[in-house]
């Protein structure tokens, strides 16, 4: 048993002192989309400081809470709020939180982020579905000894955002009336915004939308053979594109715009993932 895993069991432990629910759905609120969790019918609430050796966030729009309970019939985890890898936090705590779901019951990850627009067709307040990642730019939390209780050293990443949750989450943008965008996300360090020229190259590599998160969560969900599907928010043209300074306020403002279609768009398609 690795450290890595040793800790993720540890963590385990202590969330099952406070709680025995099981959740089949796992969802990670990003910067802004916090209020979804106004929906869940609460079971459990658990601060992410109350889990001994659990990474506490530290970003203004992040709660930093597990929260138990339901959506419709489905049995939900949720994170309210995220940590990032530009905290400082090893790359193995950051996707640790998604591990924990994972081992807690969760077969289903439901990824969400605040994203800059890279593609010239979007616009702040969009919402766009992840159809495929760019990974080059974040460090890989598969790196070191492989932890084989959760998955194989050499896992194929073909498709890893679920086909069957993507066609979920069209039929709900269709419901709901939401133009659905589609597009390939890219996770950049930060905490710095990307520059202009950072933009080109990844618009040139075929990236939709560009954030500090997201990716290597997936990357650590898809380990464990866990069903994934995301969303971003976009809440900015992103560097250069506007000819307007980028701040964390303007991307928590275009959370907020987009926040009713957010919950529309999960309370219809959550109850139908299957």
């Amino acid at each position: 048993m690795t450290a890595i895993y040793e800790k993720i069991q540890s963590c385990m432990q202590c969330v099952r002192k406070m709680t025995d629910f099981v959740p089949e759905i796992a969802i990670v609120l990003g910067s802004g989309l916090g209020d979804f969790a106004s929906h869940i019918k609460i079971e459990k609430e658990i601060p992410y400081s109350e889990i001994q050796g659990f990474p506490v966030s530290t970003v203004p729009g992040h709660a930093g809470k597990f929260i138990f309970g339901y959506v419709g019939d489905k049995k939900v985890v949720c994170m309210k709020g995220r940590v990032h890898y530009y905290e400082g936090y090893d790359i193995s705590d950051v996707v640790l939180p998604i591990r924990l779901m994972g081992l807690l019951g969760a077969k289903i990850l439901f990824l969400t982020n605040a994203a800059g627009g890279v593609n010239w067709d979007f616009a702040p307040g969009n919402l766009m579905m992840i159809t495929d990642h760019v990974a080059a730019f974040a460090p890989n939390p598969l790196i070191g000894e492989n932890i084989w209780e959760l998955g194989v050293r050499f896992p194929d990443m073909t498709q890893i955002y679920d086909l069957k949750l993507q066609e979920v989450l069209r039929k709900s943008a269709a419901q709901n009336a939401i133009d659905l965008k589609e597009g390939v996300y890219a996770q950049l360090t930060g905490p710095s915004y990307e520059s202009p020229a950072e933009i080109r190259m990844l618009r040139t590599l075929g990236v939709d939308a560009v954030g500090m998160s997201t990716v290597v969560e997936a990357i650590a969900a898809n380990h464990m053979g866990l069903r994934i599907c995301g969303v971003s928010c976009i809440s900015n043209l992103a560097a250069g594109m506007s000819g307007k300074a980028l701040s964390h306020e303007e991307v928590q403002e275009a959370a907020d715009m987009a926040s009713k279609n957010f919950a529309n768009l999960l309370l219809v398609a959550l109850p139908m993932f299957e």
